[in-house]
This record gives structure tokens, sequence and C-alpha cells, in this order.
């Protein structure tokens, strides 16, 4: 652990630590944490020593960062984009001064894959009608990512939302129809249509719509920016403001949307960035074995 800024001139004497992997936290049960890995699209977990009560106000690139209490200490659990540049990071904790002080930490290069698929030509090249739709829905998209309600999350870790072989997608370069696209910001787990889909975890409706990309879509509120989202259903079993257990079912698997096929499109975002949802779930299960 290693001291950023020294107590004269931070009263609450704010520390760094940079968790490189599960169960590296100190006091509470790790299983509540997910792994940290500090890369584009990953998870750091930062140590905040500050006094006990209210949690400390931490912002990364602006954007409120999920912040836990610990035995003697906060721990801030911050998404990092997909589009964070290797290299120098820093978050603010805000206390004395409005515009925080700054912590830095590192993140490491890492090289997602490409991938090549084929799709209608409407959804790639969209007609002015459909662009005009999803102009539309893109804030609605980006204001039901960048919730922030003030309950804490009581797990940071998830249920599998289906049962299914998960792709490593996450990251990687999308060409459609030869056309270069934006990295892929969730996982696609393979499912058959009509696979019922469970909540992750605890949470609150945030939104639920159809839409032209993401097709018929659940977004949940975890607490503190922690959201998950299930897209591409073939029908959606929640409404909007709802309250939802683990496991509860809140749709269907199809293939709305841009898709090649039925799946489950899951996305996990932390202060309003998708990260990888791998840190989040246990580990696959093993393919059973012949005998």
């Amino acid at each position: 652990m290693t001291p950023l800024l020294s107590r004269r001139s931070w009263p609450w004497a704010v520390l760094l630590l940079g968790l490189c992997g599960a169960g590296a936290a100190s006091d509470p049960a790790t299983s509540a944490l997910p792994q940290a890995e500090l890369v584009p699209g990953g998870v750091a977990l930062l140590i905040i020593a500050a006094p006990p009560g209210k949690p400390p106000r931490v912002t990364f690139a602006e954007r409120p960062v999920l912040v836990l209490p610990e035995a003697d200490h906060w721990l801030a659990v911050v998404g990092i984009p997909l589009s964070q540049a290797p290299g120098p990071a820093l978050i603010r904790v805000h206390a004395v001064a409005e515009e925080g002080a700054a912590l830095g930490f590192e993140v490491a290069d890492k090289q997602y894959t490409v991938q090549h698929l084929t799709v209608a030509p409407g959804k790639v090249d969209l007609s002015a009608k459909d662009l005009a739709r999803f102009n539309k829905e893109q804030p609605r998209i980006h204001a039901d990512v960048a919730t922030f309600s003030a309950a804490a999350p009581g797990t940071l870790r998830l249920l599998p939302p289906v049962p299914g072989i998960r792709s490593s997608s996450y990251g990687s370069r999308r060409v459609f129809n030869n056309e270069v696209r934006s990295p892929h910001s969730g996982m696609d787990i393979a499912a058959d249509a009509g696979t019922p889909i469970q909540a992750a975890a605890d949470g609150r409706v945030i939104d639920a719509g159809d839409f032209f990309f993401n097709g018929k879509t659940v977004f949940l509120d975890h607490g503190r920016g922690f959201i998950t989202m299930y897209c591409h259903l073939s029908e959606i079993g929640v409404h909007a403001g709802e309250q939802v257990k683990a496991g509860a079912i809140i749709g269907k698997v199809g293939a709305t949307g841009r898709v090649t096929g039925p799946h489950l499109h899951f996305g996990v975002a932390l202060n309003a960035s998708f990260v990888d949802p791998a840190l989040f779930l246990p580990p696959p299960a093993e393919p059973p074995h012949g005998g």
C-alpha cells in the first residue's frame, strides 16, 4: 500500500491500492467483490482511508464512483472504460476541496480480438428513419447506464443470467459486413430462444423497452452506479420501477435488434462504463466428461 498524499496535505489520509485478483480485499467477504483487472474494460479496487459513516464522494472522469465500507476504510470500485488509454489514470476524492484530491493508478494494455459478423445491410448502413430512431434512443440508454442511486449493492458478484456457453467477445472489435464498428461492450451467452433470463442480483428495473440495435432490453439498477443490461429478448417480463430479487425471471432469450441468432447480450456497468462481465461472474461450469 503506497500513500499518495501525506496526512499533512490531506486530513483523511487517503491511500491507494491496486488489487489485481479475486480475493485481494482485506476484511469483507471477498465473494462479494468482483475480480480486479487494471486494463481497459476492467475494474480497479482502490482503498481509501476515511472516517466511517458517510461514504466519501469519489469520481472518475467526472462520474460518481461506487464506494463501499470496509472494516477500517472505504473501497472505491472503479469501472475502467474500454476507451481508456493504457498508462496513468486517476480518481478524485472530494472532501476539503471541491476539485478533489487526485489519486493515480496505472492501466495496463490489453489486446482484444477482432470479430467479423454478417448481418442484414439495414443494421449497418442505416436508413434516415432508422438513424433518427437510433439517435433518439441513445440519450435514453446513456441515462439508464449513468443511473446512480444512493443505496449500496448487497453484492458485486452476480448470478449467471442464463445457462449457456459464454463467449469471450467482450472488448472485441466488431466488423459488420466488412465495416468496422465500436468494440463489443458485453458478454454474449449462447441460449435457445425462449430460455428464461434471471436477474443477476437484487435490483430495481430502471427501464424496459425495444431498441433498434439492442432489441428488447431490460436495465437493472443494483445501487451506486452498478447496472446490468439484458438485450435481444423475445419477451420482457418486468416493468420500469419494479423491484426484483436475484434469480427472478425478467424475460426470455430472443433475437431482437441487431443479432445473428438467438442469444443473450449481458452488460455490466460501473460509473457509466461497460466493463467485462466475466469479472463479476463465477467461473463457467466445466463441460461434462465422457465416460
